[in-house]
């Protein structure tokens, strides 16, 4: 934030972060050096990464006040981040963290701006997305159409974890062919491009405690220009 001269929290709309992943490998190189890893399991370790990184955000934004304790890992789903958006990668040996918001100081003919999808199809929240940087769709068919140029889409996405989506049975956690990440970005990533009308959309998988459970942070880019030599 202050490297972007974002004074006010609330001007953050994206915090896209990647950490390294813990393979079998890096664990038995750590052990052969003398230290412990938290986690063994590539699974276990995934949604520990979630929480904890996409809770720094929450803290660090004022989104989550007290204390956060390891036995809040995957059961307290009410608390989350709004704005974070985190994964882990076994391509990466440091973290990356980029923050996407808003300055009264920038020259840059962009705005961003986020809503938070509660589910998988929360086609309202990726409405209030696009309207949030002045782009509006026209009798709720048409692609958005306004004085600015609609630049990318970043959300989040995940399988709601108690196996429904408004009552109804999803089977994204049960299919044993295809990851349940795969079929949640595909259908998060159909909804959104449909809603927006480009395919300049970017899903990320696997959402704990990024947004509601089964759900999560959806944000839009705006050129403040449609001069494409900007």
């Amino acid at each position: 934030m202050a490297e972007a001269a974002i004074v006010d929290p609330q001007d953050v709309h994206f915090v896209q972060i990647k950490c390294p992943l813990l393979t079998s490998d890096r664990v038995e190189a750590a052990v052969a050096r003398g230290n412990k890893t938290g986690y063994k399991q590539r699974i276990r370790f995934d949604g520990v990464f979630a929480w904890r990184i996409g809770a720094g955000v929450a803290v660090a934004l004022g989104e989550i006040e007290g204390e956060i304790d390891d036995e809040h890992v995957l059961r307290r789903f009410d608390l989350f981040s709004s704005v974070a958006s985190t994964s882990a990668g076994i391509e990466l040996m440091h973290n990356v963290v980029i923050v996407l918001g808003n300055s009264t100081s920038s020259a840059a003919p962009f705005e961003i701006g986020h809503a938070v999808m509660r589910d998988a199809i929360d086609s309202t929240a990726v409405i209030d997305a696009l309207k949030s940087v002045g782009l509006h769709i026209e009798d709720g068919s048409e692609p958005p159409m306004a004085s600015r140029q609609l630049v990318n889409i970043f959300a989040k996405a995940e399988a709601s974890p108690n196996g429904s989506v408004r009552g109804f049975r999803h089977i994204m956690l049960e299919d044993t062919d295809i990851s349940s990440t795969r079929h949640a970005r595909a259908a998060v990533g159909g909804l959104i491009g449909g809603l927006s009308g480009t395919g300049a959309v970017y899903v990320s998988g696997g959402a704990e405690h990024q947004g509601p459970p089964g759900g999560g942070p959806v944000a839009a880019i705006a050129r403040l220009s449609t001069n494409n030599s900007d």
